[in-house]
């Protein structure tokens, strides 16, 4: 990335506590100027600073905000049962595909320059302070006596990325289904957390839980500028995580005007300070950022020698949603389930 660089104000301490306060739920009642957020757990404290950004718009003057944060599958099945939504920023599409399945969200969602994709990342390695088991590549995961943190598939969303990479780390390395599952039968032993969502993940670790988390790139880094001390790993294969937003049929007037800005570079800016990768098609314009807490502040976002992508490398969602986490057949949900984990 190119052009001016931008310097990181310091994120509010105490961004691991929490996993579902807002200033409001998500069943409040909703008017002209007020939108409802349903959010995945780790997009919270992100969310606060783009939030402050556009209510100094002229769109955004006099909004008010009230949001619900939670493992991604659990909102998006909150919002099925009644609880107020304007717009839905969920961890991976199928939770958005719920609420088209239910008529909350129109079916062009992805109809849009970003493909419905509001945020992205990559999937790392957060490790101890100073990385004392040497854990840098996927094969450090499965060796006797590493304990691993990563949530739970059947409620989070980051869930899902993390086991699709680990399953795509042997096939980015020249191996097949057979050679992937064996890997995974591994590293499913090696599993001691499965929390619900990625917040809870990372509050276990934390915690003193493990050895190694999984998660989300910008949540290593939003939680090494609030002060936690844990180290990461960008490992040589990652899968890029994409996140979407919509609005729901009922939203308000305003709230389009809202996703719009997060999709903007200014948006995208702010969302970079705190650890996301900016999206491809304004990339350019964000232009060079210094994140602190960021292993190079001022080269933040290194690219792995291998990214696999959702659609390139496990065709599309809809195709891995059944494939790898259906309830009865699918790939993981067996070998975790043959795990006792």
């Amino acid at each position: 990335m190119k052009s001016i660089k931008v310097t990181v104000a310091l994120v509010a301490a105490g961004v691991l506590a929490l996993t579902g306060c807002g200033s409001g739920s998500g069943s409040s009642s909703s008017s002209a100027d007020t939108i409802n957020i349903v959010g995945y757990s780790v997009l919270q404290q992100a969310n606060k600073g783009v939030e402050a950004a556009f209510q100094k718009t002229s769109e955004g003057k006099g909004v008010t905000f009230k949001e619900s944060y939670g493992a991604s599958g659990d909102q998006a099945r909150s919002v099925l049962a009644g609880a107020k939504a304007d717009t839905v920023h969920l961890s991976l599409e199928p939770d958005v595909q719920k609420l088209v399945d239910g008529g909350v969200v129109d079916s062009d969602w992805k109809n849009n320059a970003t493909k419905g994709i509001c945020t992205q990342s990559i999937v790392v390695f957060g490790v101890r302070p100073g990385n004392p088991k040497n854990i840098k590549t996927w094969a450090d995961l499965v060796k006797p006596g590493v304990k691993i943190v990563t949530p739970n598939p059947a409620s989070s969303g980051s869930a899902k990325w993390n086991l699709l990479a680990a399953y795509g780390s042997e096939i980015a390395s020249g191996g097949d289904d057979t050679a992937a599952q064996a890997y995974m039968k591994k590293f499913f032993a090696n599993v001691v957390s499965m929390p619900d969502s990625g917040r809870d993940a990372t509050t276990a670790f934390t915690g003193g839980t493990g050895d190694v988390l999984l998660s989300y790139e910008n949540e290593t880094i939003l939680a090494r500028q609030s002060g936690t001390q844990l180290d990461y790993v960008v490992p040589d294969s990652s899968l890029l995580i994409q996140n979407p937003c919509a609005a729901t049929k009922d939203a308000s007037a305003v709230t389009q005007k809202w996703i719009d800005f997060q999709k903007s570079a200014a948006g995208q800016k702010l969302y970079a300070e705190t650890g996301y990768r900016p999206l491809d098609n304004v990339a350019s314009q964000v232009g060079q950022v210094t994140v602190k807490g960021a292993n190079d502040p001022s080269n933040p976002f290194p690219a792995p020698a291998k990214l696999l992508t959702i659609d390139k490398d496990f065709g599309g969602w809809t195709a891995a949603n059944t494939k790898y986490f259906d309830a009865d057949n699918g790939i993981l949900t067996k070998l975790q389930a043959a795990a006792g984990k």
